[in-house]
């Protein structure tokens, strides 16, 4: 098939509304149901003396992972049909399990009609039931970096899962920077990319200042201990978490959701109690620590798979006005850059889990690569 040139630019979305040609609102658990797909498979990975980064090794490093649908290879044995989505931080594979994600794009006739795709969702080192500090290494786990974490992505494709090539690789947030760097890492391995909210450059400004807020919070903690706690540093544990909780935050939904003082108190304190209860400090902060070496800005021009990088107006970690993704794409020889505006359908930096906002764009990118 011929392959089709996509010079590099910015589509500004202007518009979200419910129409033949755009998205309509992310699907209720019902619609879900009904789109069913073949039940997800979980599965471990586990390789020995792990060699991180840092040059500290793990004996054994675990890979949780949730596969969905059968692989399908062509005549030369190359996998055609398998797509590798990944998580943000503090999240997991199955995470994209939800009604939201899932019940919009998985079942039959949608995007990523799992009767036809081989989907696979990774927790990364550090998450879920990967290895984690946690574990029982504590603050004597080895500090990972992204790096690490798609050495150990791609050998659970290619040493376990027997998956050679890739249709797409997508994640959100943290997830969407490791795209970025599957692209650039292994440019001939996969037919298309989708990062979402997220930039491909260093962390600093204000999301470097976040990020750092919650290390210090923790460590700055008297009962962290140096991470040989017995009971969780509340203080700083929760000083952190307020932190992320508005990272990740939608002003306008928020102020619909919980329009009044009692309600905002409410919605505070249960947000507060469920996280604290389900949250790890060391695994929080190794998690946010790892970002600590990620820029794949100088490398972006190896990317050679057509890109389409997706954010939201109303993404207080990628704020739009600081234009950086707008010259960034340019250096992507096959990219494109959407700009999804702020509408009663986004949900701030987690618009990237709604995909009934931006699947309209997924479908062209797959289009596009099947005629390549």
């Amino acid at each position: 098939m011929r392959r089709l040139a996509l010079a590099a630019g910015v589509l500004i979305a202007v518009a979200i509304t419910v129409s033949a040609q755009q998205s309509p609102p992310p699907a209720s658990g019902r619609q879900a149901q009904q789109a069913a797909y073949p039940a997800p498979v979980a599965g471990d990975f586990v390789t020995n003396d792990f060699t991180f980064t840092t040059g500290d090794t793990l004996p054994q490093l675990k890979l949780h992972y949730v596969t969905i649908g059968t692989p399908q290879r062509d005549a030369k044995g190359i996998v055609r049909n398998a797509v590798l989505i990944m998580h943000g931080t503090g999240g997991t594979g199955r995470g994209f399990l939800s009604a939201n994600f899932a019940g919009v794009l998985f079942g039959p006739g949608q995007p990523l009609d799992a009767t036809r795709h081989y989907i696979i969702l990774p927790d990364g080192i550090g998450h879920g039931g990967s290895s984690k500090p946690s574990d029982g290494l504590h603050a004597k786990f080895p500090r990972y970096t992204y790096a690490d974490m798609i050495t150990a992505q791609y050998r659970l494709l290619t040493e376990h899962l027997q998956v050679n090539h890739l249709l797409l690789v997508m994640g959100t947030s943290m997830g969407g920077m490791h795209t970025w760097m599957w692209g650039e890492r292994y440019p001939d391995f996969m037919d298309g990319l989708m990062p979402l909210a997220s930039v491909p450059t260093a962390i600093a400004g204000r999301n470097r200042m976040m990020r750092k807020m919650v290390s210090d919070d923790i460590r700055l903690d008297p009962d962290w201990n140096n991470g040989d706690y017995t009971a969780q540093p509340q203080r700083g544990l929760r000083a952190a978490l307020q932190i992320l909780l508005f990272m990740t935050s939608s002003p306008l939904q928020w102020q619909k959701a919980y329009p009044t003082r009692d309600a905002a108190d409410a919605f505070l304190e249960n947000q507060m109690r469920s996280r604290l209860a389900s949250t790890d400090a060391n695994d929080m902060l190794y998690q946010f620590e790892a970002s600590r070496e990620y820029d794949p800005s100088p490398d972006l021009g190896r990317i050679s798979a057509p890109l389409v990088a997706i954010n939201s107006a109303d993404d207080q970690v990628n704020p739009p006005e600081l234009a950086l993704m707008e010259a960034l794409i340019k250096r992507v020889p096959h990219g494109r850059f959407v700009l999804i505006p702020t509408s009663d359908e986004t949900r701030g930096h987690g618009t990237h889990s709604y995909p009934a906002i931006w699947q309209q764009h997924l479908r062209d990118l797959l289009a596009q690569i099947d005629h390549r």
